[in-house]
């Protein structure tokens, strides 16, 4: 990762950008990291003087996202969610000498297609949400190294606290998919079926994959964890930082993840973590000795930590001692709109490249 880097962006820029962007980016319903992500890179932009016109492309047939970009004036500034460009790559393809292009890169295909690598090779820049997206990109020969800029997503620093006698209060936040992980965690909780001082609530949305949900619900009944095992679905504002105060130890079991911002989001509470060692979410955790990291996939592994967490007092204490430090070195989402901004302002010429060095390219947003 390169140095960190200031930069000033002018305020009041003259240019408008176009955020285009699923059109659920603002249900709660089908809230994800991406759609947050998103949601505070548009309130932040705004916050700091750019004029950010919301084009919401709805997923109901192909050729939407090419709609959408085509009806944009010559030589647009366009900020692009990368799901989109992955959806319909030729659109960013045809429209690539006509329309400035940024690419918000929130997660890598196991493999890129060439449609997509045809894409991403026709935007200016390219922001990826993590370091471990950018070296992938990378990999996959996406594009240009020196056109892919890094910004971390942001945490707001939280209330901190406070950890129960038994340790026994679980917390998973994150949609309730396969990629999530969640049947691991249940797969390792049954094997605790016989102890009573614990509870797990799966705090996020049920909506995105409910034949999941409907498999995951039978194998707790099966397992005899319906009363303690409860799902919430989506949370926000007041009644998601309830569901994160009273949380002794937050569990991503994911199978692979980008980034990992709700394991930022339990730091930023002062809350240990118990997580899958997959993608950016070593980023997210940023060195704390709060997180315990386990293989993807397995359940066992989760078993043997949370045995050895309900077992010593003093590894719980010494854990939430690390998680409360952790919650100093939490980044802020101005970092990320600072930097975006300064690709932003590279693009429409307002950020000399003297200013916009290389060091930007393989930046990060930095911590507080």
């Amino acid at each position: 990762m390169g140095e960190l880097f200031e930069v000033t962006v002018n305020t009041h820029p003259e240019t408008p950008v176009f955020f285009v962007v699923p059109d659920m980016i603002d249900v709660s319903e089908r809230v994800s990291g991406g759609n947050v992500y998103d949601q505070r890179v548009r309130d932040g932009l705004r916050a700091t003087g750019w004029d950010v016109r919301m084009v919401l492309v709805p997923d109901n047939g192909y050729g939407q996202t090419a709609t959408a970009l085509l009806h944009l004036p010559e030589d647009a500034l366009v900020l692009i969610d990368g799901l989109l460009a992955a959806r319909e790559p030729d659109a960013l393809t045809d429209n690539g000498s006509r329309l400035r292009l940024i690419v918000l890169v929130h997660m890598v295909a196991a493999e890129i297609s060439e449609r997509e690598r045809r894409a991403l090779r026709a935007a200016h820049r390219i922001i990826a949400t993590s370091d471990w997206t950018r070296a992938e990109l990378i990999a996959q020969d996406a594009t240009d190294p020196h056109r892919i800029v890094v910004a971390h997503p942001g945490t707001d620093r939280a209330p901190a606290t406070t950890a129960s006698d038994s340790g026994g209060r679980l917390l998973c936040v994150a949609t309730v998919a396969p990629h999530k992980g969640q049947d691991v965690l249940v797969r390792a909780l049954a094997g605790f079926a016989d102890r009573y001082d614990w509870t797990c609530t799966i705090v996020g949305s049920l909506a995105t994959a409910p034949d999941f949900v409907a498999e995951l619900t039978a194998e707790i009944a099966s397992a005899g964890l319906t009363d303690r095992v409860t799902f919430t679905g989506v949370l926000t504002g007041r009644a998601l930082q309830d569901a994160y105060g009273r949380a002794d130890l937050a569990i991503m079991p994911s199978r692979g993840e980008s980034y990992g911002m709700a394991v930022a989001e339990a730091l930023a509470h002062g809350i240990p973590i118990l997580a899958s060692g997959v993608g950016g979410i070593s980023e997210a955790i940023g060195g704390s000795e709060a997180a315990m990291i386990v293989p993807p996939d397995d359940p066992w592994a989760l078993s043997v930590v949370l045995r050895r967490w309900w077992a010593s007092p003093a590894w719980r204490s010494e854990a939430k001692t690390a998680a409360l430090a952790a919650r100093d070195a939490v980044r802020p989402w101005s970092g990320t709109t600072a930097i975006v901004g300064s690709v932003l302002a590279e693009t429409t010429g307002t950020l000399t490249d003297d200013n916009f060095t290389d060091n930007a390219a393989a930046g990060s947003a930095p911590r507080s």
